[in-house]
């Protein structure tokens, strides 16, 4: 099943647009195994048992798993989502960005390896470091567009000269990424959820492209905002998926860890949907 598909497919069965970010940090662990990397794939094993049917995504950040030497762990996690979950894709949270031959091995990193269903790319060195994911045809890819950190107006807020109307950078990705890049219409993109009227603007130049958007919860996006500037409603029209993660993930250092989890991961669940349309049946 192609990346897309899959990921309405998802939203519909959960009835949801929450994704569920898994960024493992030994130090934020519960009392009981703080501080042990070797409970990463323990840790995120639960959250996922806890949230699988609250979800259209997960989405587990690569560092978080490499900085502790649990790559290993991340393999054991993917392949109990594939097992446990297989309704829910999974985008692996890795940022890449370089061409030739070294994006076709983070490609099959992503994929071969980790087993991912979607990966986020930076678009910042061409089209040619993009196209290597994309000769996976069932495979998704998320570019950053419009991020929520500050420094992102380093560069994304600036307008090139040489381009009819002088677009910001985030404007001319948006309308590549609609376009000329999107051949197999695996593309999506990456728009901070603490910009509402950028991922409104993004939505009106790619109307078609899923909208991943980070930054709810923890970051202090607006759930009702985020959905209500991304969310297309027309045949075929673009989704969004919005990611939470630290309020997720840390909702409670107790044993309870993953039935707090569950619970916040309900409300935000509940937050997003008086915002977009019912889900089909």
């Amino acid at each position: 099943m192609k990346f897309l598909d899959q990921l309405r497919a998802a939203e519909r069965l959960n009835d949801s647009l929450l994704c569920v970010g898994l960024d493992p940090d030994p130090a934020k662990f519960p009392t009981h195994w703080k501080g042990d990397a070797g409970r990463i794939y323990d840790f995120c094993a639960a959250i996922v048992d806890a949230t699988k049917d609250l979800v259209s995504a997960f989405k587990p950040q690569i560092a978080y798993f490499a900085a502790h030497r649990a790559e290993d762990q991340l393999e054991q996690l993917m392949a109990h989502m594939k097992r446990t979950a297989p309704q829910v894709p999974v985008i692996l949270d890795a940022k890449r960005g370089d061409i030739g031959a070294t994006a076709e091995q983070y490609a099959r990193e992503a994929f071969e390896r980790y087993q991912a269903d979607a990966v986020t790319l930076s678009p910042f060195m061409g089209r040619d470091s993009v196209e290597p994911y994309l000769r996976y045809p069932d495979k998704g890819a998320f570019l950053l567009c419009r991020t929520s950190n500050p420094g992102g107006d380093d560069w994304q807020m600036q307008r090139l000269a040489d381009q009819p109307g002088q677009p910001r950078l985030f404007e001319h990705l948006a309308r590549l990424a609609q376009g000329d890049w999107n051949l197999n219409g695996q593309l999506g993109l990456v728009v901070g959820a603490t910009y509402p009227q950028e991922i409104e603007r993004v939505r009106a130049l790619a109307p078609d492209l899923p909208l991943l958007v980070p930054g709810v919860g923890a970051q202090g996006g607006d759930a009702q905002a985020t959905v209500a500037a991304g969310w297309r409603v027309s045949q075929g029209g673009g989704t969004v998926i919005v990611n939470s993660s630290r309020a997720v993930l840390y909702a409670s250092a107790g044993e309870d860890f993953a039935a707090v989890a569950r619970r916040v991961a309900q409300a935000t669940r509940a937050s997003l949907r008086p915002a977009s349309p019912p889900a089909a049946g």
